[in-house]
């Protein structure tokens, strides 16, 4: 009974992480690594255009990363988000360093 209680818990967390998806704007390398198609060059890729362009506005902007078409795109589908403005700047500011 212990282990049916166990796989159950599993299985409805591994359920909750698969629906939710992987917002670009504040993903960590290994959290856009989790992504169908995002390897370790696209996911540095993305964290590069995202330091240097800025927050994404859409998730078809994606598309003007480097390494990044039509077909990883297309294998992304509801799998990213680029959240909410507000959420994107309360996110960076609590990952800016504390001086």
């Amino acid at each position: 009974m212990k282990h049916l209680v166990i796989l159950l818990v599993s299985l409805l967390l591994s359920i909750n992480y698969a629906i939710a998806a992987v917002n670009i704007n504040t993903a960590t390398h290994a959290e856009l690594e989790t992504l169908q198609g995002i390897g370790p060059a696209k996911a540095t890729a993305i964290i590069e255009y995202r330091e240097k362009i800025g927050a994404f506005t859409s998730i078809e902007e994606l598309i003007a990363v480097d390494g990044i078409g039509p077909g990883t795109m297309k294998q992304l589908g509801d799998s990213i988000t680029v959240g909410s403005p507000l959420e994107t700047e309360t996110t960076a500011a609590m990952a800016a360093p504390q001086q």
